[in-house]
Order: C-alpha cells, then sequence, then structure tokens
C-alpha cells in the first residue's frame, strides 16, 4: 500500500508541477521517491545468454578456388597463405604471400612467405588486367600508380592519370623506384617471365619494397584466368565479394555454353594473321581455342597440342583455312581494305569474301587501348555471348557485339 500512495502522491506532484514555471518545479520537494521501495532486479534468463554472445567470436566466411591452377588460398588462424604455385614459365619454386590483419600477428612461423598485411590502401598496378578487379570490389580509388597509362582503356583511370592523381613508374629493370619508395605503396602487383632483362620485381624486391607476382596469364582455362579476381581481392579482404560475383559469372558462363553445345553443324573457324610470312596458331588447350570450343565452333587447329602458339607456314594455312566459315582476331585492322592491304592473298579467303570477319577491337581509344586485353579477362561470359552471337546468331537475337565489331 505504501508503494501505492507514494506513486500515487509522484503523479499529481508531477501533474500540478507540469502547469507550473519551471522555477516552482526546482523548488518541489520529493521526499516520498526517496522511501520508494526498490524494484526487485530479475536475473537474466536463459532465452538471453549474454554471456554466450559476447565471447563468441565472428566465424570467418571462407571462399575456395575451384578453376585456377595456378594459386591457391588457405586460411590458418589469424591470417591467410596466398600462394602462386608458378609464378613464370620454368619456375621451380613457388612464391607465397602471407595475408596478415593490420595490428596482428600470425602465431605460426611463416618461413619465407612474404608478410602483407591487410586490408591494404595503396595498390600500384603493373598491367591493366587488374583493374576490373579493382572495380568490382570498388576498390579503384586505392590506385597510386601505373606501369602506363597510354595504352589503358578505362577512361577513370585515364582521366586520374592525365590530372596527376596517379603516377606512371614504367616497368621492367628502368621502373622509378625512388618515386615507388615515396608513394609507398602497400603492394604492387605485376607479372614475370624469368628474365632479367625484362622482369620488374628484382629491382623492386632489392629496395624492400612490397612486390606481389600475379600468374594469372599462364592460366588458360578463362574462368580459371578470371578467378584470380579472388587473388587481388584477398589482399582487401573482400574475397568473399569477389567469390560472389564469380559466381554470377560463372552461371553465366556455363549457360551460354550449354546453349552452344548441340549444334548439328559446327561452323568453321581460324584466328590471327601471318608475321613476316608465318602465322602463329594458338594450341588446342590455348586461352583463345577453349573459348572458340565453348562457344560451338569447329576451330581448325584444334589438332595442335599445348597452350602455345605454334608456327604455321602462310601456305599451309590457306590450304586448310581458305574455305572457313570465320575468321577471327586479325591484329590492328580496322575493315576489310586494311586486312588486304596487309597482305593481298588475305582476300583469296572465303570468310574475307563473305565478310565474315571479325576483330576483338570493339572497345579502343585513340592511343590504340583495346578493351579485350583490360576488362575481358574478368568477363569471359560476356566473350563467349559475342562469340555465340556472331557464329550462331540464332542462339543470341538480342545480344549486341561487345568486345568485337565485324569488319567491313
Amino acid at each position: 500500500m505504501k508503494k501505492i500512495l507514494t506513486l500515487l502522491a509522484v503523479v499529481i506532484m508531477l501533474t500540478i508541477a507540469a502547469c507550473q514555471a519551471p522555477a516552482e518545479v526546482l523548488e518541489t520537494e520529493a521526499p516520498l521517491v526517496i522511501e520508494t521501495e526498490a524494484p526487485e532486479v530479475q536475473e537474466p534468463t536463459e532465452a538471453y545468454p549474454v554471456e554466450e554472445v559476447i565471447d563468441t567470436p565472428a566465424e570467418i566466411e571462407q571462399v575456395t578456388i575451384d578453376y585456377a591452377q595456378n594459386f591457391t588460398l588457405e586460411y590458418h588462424d589469424g591470417y591467410k597463405l596466398l600462394t602462386v604455385t608458378m609464378p613464370w614459365m620454368g619456375a621451380t619454386e613457388p612464391l607465397v604471400y602471407a595475408l596478415v590483419p593490420a595490428g596482428t600477428s600470425a602465431n605460426d612461423d611463416l618461413g619465407s612467405a612474404v608478410v602483407i598485411n591487410t586490408p591494404i590502401d595503396g595498390f600500384v598496378s603493373l598491367s591493366s588486367t587488374y583493374l576490373p578487379f579493382l572495380e568490382q570490389i570498388d576498390e579503384l580509388e586505392s590506385l597510386l600508380a601505373v606501369d602506363t597509362a597510354d595504352y589503358i582503356y578505362n577512361s577513370t583511370v585515364r582521366l586520374w592519370s592525365e590530372s596527376n592523381m596517379i603516377a606512371s613508374v614504367g616497368s621492367g629493370p628502368s621502373i622509378d623506384v625512388e618515386q615507388l619508395i615515396e608513394l609507398s605503396p602497400d603492394v604492387i602487383m605485376t607479372s614475370a617471365s624469368g628474365s632479367a632483362d625484362w622482369d620488374t620485381h628484382p629491382a623492386l624486391e632489392q629496395a624492400g619494397l612490397p612486390v606481389v607476382i600475379n600468374a594469372d596469364y599462364l592460366e588458360q582455362d578463362p574462368l580459371g584466368r578470371a578467378e584470380w579476381g579472388k587473388f587481388l581481392a584477398a589482399f582487401y579482404d573482400k574475397e568473399v565479394e569477389a567469390d560472389q560475383i564469380f559466381d554470377g559469372m560463372v552461371s553465366r558462363y556455363e549457360e551460354l555454353k550449354a546453349l552452344a553445345a548441340d549444334q548439328a553443324e559446327k561452323v568453321t573457324v581460324f584466328v590471327n594473321t601471318a608475321y613476316e610470312g608465318t602465322w602463329y596458331m594458338p594450341g588446342s588447350e590455348s586461352y583463345a581455342a577453349i573459348l572458340l570450343s565453348d562457344a560451338g565452333a569447329d576451330y581448325l587447329w584444334s589438332d595442335l597440342e599445348g597452350t602455345g602458339a605454334m608456327p604455321i607456314d602462310f601456305e599451309v594455312v590457306i590450304e586448310k583455312a581458305q574455305d572457313a566459315d570465320y575468321w577471327l582476331n586479325v591484329g590492328f585492322a580496322s575493315d576489310l581494305a586494311s586486312l588486304a592491304a596487309m597482305d593481298s592473298r588475305y582476300a583469296d579467303f572465303k570468310a574475307f569474301q563473305t565478310g565474315m570477319v571479325f576483330n576483338n577491337n570493339a572497345r579502343t581509344t585513340d592511343m590504340g587501348g583495346i578493351d579485350y586485353y583490360e576488362s575481358a579477362v574478368a568477363n569471359p561470359d560476356l566473350i563467349l555471348s559475342d562469340l555465340i552471337a556472331i557464329f550462331y546468331p540464332e542462339l543470341a537475337e538480342s545480344h549486341e557485339l561487345f568486345y568485337y565489331k565485324q569488319l567491313q
């Protein structure tokens, strides 16, 4: 009863006080509130395990590498290991990068692994093929420098270069090491050939700069090459985001591949042009040949073994490909006239005469930068869409060519 009277008194006093001036409110005494008994405190019930919520660590989401053959991603206690199994053709030792969260240290002995603290903030790209992967994970603004912007297709990067917002540091043994030291990037990513006359990384390593070798170009499976987006994203701790983007692309690629798989009559195709009298045709296990096969085409040199380009005499090519339905990837030719000007014998091919010549330079800058050699590595589904639309237009009536164009 004491509690009820007390609370009733408080309510009456507050109601009266609400109609008075603030000064009177301050003068009002409330001794009854002091005498009020404290409410009972209930213990937390099992339905709200406070201690369990606080003490349970967040589970780290992990991704797998399913198509790429040349790098692995492993999750350890407090860090990740990225291993490039073959940094360049003929390399005998892998390169290992330990990705350790900033402000922490790994519990294990990392041996000879290069330690990179993540997530990184400053990135130097010595190949334009890394740029589309930066865009995919919304990290293009971390770009500090490129080798040269002359042949980059990405308009944002070109603008930044023209405005001196990013630097051009060159490549190879003559790379501007002093400028890179001043920029202090977290990662400088480049490729390597194993030749001291051409490679960039020896000079960077000698200067103590954080160089990472990316060997995506050694992947021949288009999906395997595109999966290197996860490699780059891991340095930003964004491989989960990259994995989701990649999975969507794989789904589209597989659907397109299935669409073109059951052609009763396959179109015949050959590629490239001659160089000083010799034609270099990609082997059946090469990136280009796999794309043609996945698009349902009969690549006339599918009997060539290996991943490299094989030298073929011009006369042999004429004999075998003269009646081919399609001719693709004809270098810098922008029209049939410029193609014929390169060698008059090109006009002898049926594909030339029927106008079935397509080049992958539909997206080209004034300086000659070709987007196919930049963003296509991250978008093999778009390449496949183009090829199917070229070979079997009835299967892709709504598709407009993206990387390819028909020579007129």
